[in-house]
């Protein structure tokens, strides 16, 4: 099945945004060295006033993520090394409360993708009745069939040391950690699709929490929240129901 990638770039500058001028670094050229300072300034402000599509581009990528459950190991034109780096930005730049940075994550490829899932289908299978296994077993193979395995942790270390740091809002900084994590999380989802691969995000924490720490080192302080499966696609999603938007969005003053 061909796969068309949409490149990442389109939304990439919304993960980075900070409070200069927005543009895209590598469309960006300054065409002589003897530009003066204002000079720049101005070309850059300009640059980012005619960047054409504005939230367009970043809408359809959100449109187009979905729950994709039939993935193979098929990558295409994707590298590893192109989903690190996904990753990686994603990381860098998605925002948590205070910036506190509580977000971690564990990203699994080849054989180490499918030992987590040969993992969770042990520990699964003993807890399952075995008469029930089988519908369980198929749902694992799916999972197995993927390129690749993004685990999203938070660190509790951190989280814990916003509480006592700023103890007026301590019984909330669970609750924004998880924020941030989910922002994290479709962060990814929404660039992996961008790119033309499938993804699907499961939680199987905490029964694996155990085994994941074992097996692949991971610190005491991190707590597993959820795992996106990723890889090429071999059907697309199903049709997708809406209910009204006017019991769901209220506007005033517009």
């Amino acid at each position: 099945m061909q796969r068309i990638a949409k490149p990442f770039r389109a939304f990439q500058p919304l993960l980075q945004r900070t409070i200069k001028p927005s543009f895209s670094p590598r469309s960006f050229a300054v065409s002589t060295p003897t530009l003066t300072s204002s000079t720049k300034t101005r070309t850059m402000a300009s640059a980012a006033i005619t960047t054409p599509g504005g939230s367009d581009a970043f809408l359809a990528a959100i449109k187009d993520r979905r729950s994709i459950y039939t993935l193979n190991k098929d990558l295409g034109s994707i590298t590893t090394a192109r989903v690190q780096e996904i990753v990686k930005e994603a990381l860098l730049h998605v925002p948590s409360s205070f910036n506190s940075q509580s977000n971690r994550l564990l990203v699994l490829f080849g054989a180490e993708h499918d030992k987590f899932w040969d993992i969770t289908c042990e520990i699964l299978r003993a807890i399952v009745p075995e008469a029930k296994f089988g519908p369980t077993a198929e749902r694992m193979a799916g999972f197995k069939a993927g390129a690749g395995t993004i685990l999203f942790f938070e660190d509790w270390t951190v989280v814990e040391g916003m509480e006592k740091k700023f103890a007026t809002y301590a019984d909330r900084f669970a609750g924004w950690a998880g924020h941030s994590d989910a922002m994290l999380q479709f962060a990814l989802w929404t660039a992996l699709e961008a790119e033309g691969l499938g993804a699907n995000l499961q939680h199987y924490n905490p029964l694996v929490d155990a085994k994941v720490a074992e097996e692949w080192k991971i610190p005491a302080s991190w707590k597993l929240q959820a795992q996106l499966v990723f890889g090429g696609k071999t059907a697309g999603a199903g049709e997708k129901e809406f209910g009204p938007l006017e019991e769901k969005l209220k506007v005033f003053g517009a």
